[in-house]
């Protein structure tokens, strides 16, 4: 017998969970069928929602030729063989991992989906307007396949019980646990059901203990390349930012569950100098050297190694004024014409007349009136230190020491 999962996917749009926006009775796809009018449009969004169902559904509906095509394993010469089937016109294709798509398939590709010969729907696990090359993008539409909420994945259940092979009774307490084990996907719930049914007999009850015992280690995301990972890192730098200690330690926890240590050091090391920065010049050296030991010891050990420095780093004192001060520097260069090296800093004129150039340490402090910006912008000031913190505000009355002896020289 199939496995419950197979059995259970939806025959009809009524029966897709959390997806009226699309399939529902004024969704986009809905209406797109009841119009005939197909467009091509990119399916996007986590493991377990509905993508390939939902595809699967809408071309059952188009009145089309259909086929599947994986960008990832299937070749050009796949593709022409479909198209050259179909006499190169009125033809659907579904494109499992869109993302993947090679260039010479998508060369070949483009023609038809342009001049509406065939139509395209992709599916996707990444953010399309990261992941998917513009060529592509542009000639569908992008439709979101959402999370499922617990009330989704509690309905999937509930209809599950009734297509198992033994009758049984379920425990509320034991729905919510195979909620929380699904990491928001129907399949990875219903396979959590079928395995617990197997250790019952008719007129049981499944209890929590039960979906506990089976089900194992919870599901989680381990591909460092999905956007949940990316959110998670994402949380883990605010909090950092934001200096919330308790959730620092929380999404840390959630991060080493899925146990990518390269991607969780990287992180941390911008963290110290995008957010900590110069209010803690020293922080940059403390997480590099935290990092280095958590790698030589590695999981789980490294637990604790990561544990201690986001304690620090999230109580540290905070300053942003290094990314500004870069950022806007290259936005003024990017944008707007700042003018070329003056001739004191520029070794080719400093050659042909070394006297333009004065050696700062041969003056009073290391310091003289010349100016090293280059004219257009001589004027400009991109480094605002903030004076919260001891070291910056060290650097601040640095900064006016440095600005009065100049002044005063010219």
């Amino acid at each position: 017998m199939k496995p419950l999962a197979y059995r259970m996917r939806p025959q009809k749009f009524e029966d897709v969970f959390g997806q009226d926006h699309l399939v529902g009775k004024d969704g986009v796809l809905t209406s797109m069928l009841a119009k005939k009018k197909l467009l091509s449009f990119i399916l996007y969004g986590p493991p377990g929602t509905g993508k390939t169902t939902i595809a699967q559904l809408f071309a059952e509906r188009s009145g089309l030729d259909y086929y599947f095509f994986n960008a990832s394993t299937d070749t050009k010469a796949k593709l022409k063989d479909i198209i050259e089937t179909t006499n190169y016109h009125d033809i659907l294709i579904v494109v499992d991992e869109i993302h993947r798509m090679k260039t010479d398939v998508q060369d070949y590709l483009l023609p038809f989906m342009e001049n509406g010969n065939a139509t395209v729907i992709g599916l996707t696990t990444l953010n399309p307007y990261q992941s998917i090359n513009m060529a592509i993008r542009s000639r569908c539409h992008l439709y979101e396949v959402k999370n499922l909420d617990e009330e989704s994945i509690e309905k999937a259940v509930m209809n599950g019980i009734k297509e198992l092979d033994v009758d049984i009774k379920i425990e509320k307490n034991a729905v919510s646990a195979i909620v929380r084990y699904s990491n928001h996907e129907v399949r990875t719930a219903l396979n959590i059901l079928e395995s617990a049914s197997l250790v019952l007999n008719d007129g049981d009850t499944l209890t929590a203990q039960t979906v506990y015992r089976v089900a194992g280690k919870m599901s989680h995301d381990l591909d460092d390349h999905e956007d949940h990972f990316y959110e998670l890192l994402s949380a883990l730098q605010k909090s950092i930012r934001g200096s919330d200690v308790d959730a620092s330690i929380h999404w840390l926890a959630r991060l080493i569950t899925l146990g990518d240590l390269q991607a969780i050091i990287r992180r941390l090391i911008v963290i110290s100098y995008e957010d900590i920065g110069l209010a803690n010049p020293l922080m940059g050296g403390k997480v590099l050297n935290a990092c280095d030991s958590a790698i030589k010891v590695g999981f789980p050990e490294a637990r604790i190694i990561l544990s201690a420095i986001v304690i620090d780093m999230a109580l540290s004192p905070k300053s942003n004024t290094a990314i500004i001060a870069i950022d806007e520097a290259i936005n003024d260069y990017e944008t707007t014409d700042t003018g070329t090296i003056p001739d004191h800093a520029n070794n080719r004129k400093i050659k042909l007349n070394p006297d333009i150039y004065h050696y700062p340490h041969n003056d009073k402090d290391s310091i003289n009136d010349q100016s090293y910006l280059p004219d257009l912008i001589k004027d400009k000031a991109y480094y605002h230190p903030k004076t919260e913190s001891s070291y910056e505000k060290a650097l601040a009355e640095r900064l006016k020491q440095i600005d009065k002896i100049k002044m005063k020289k010219r």
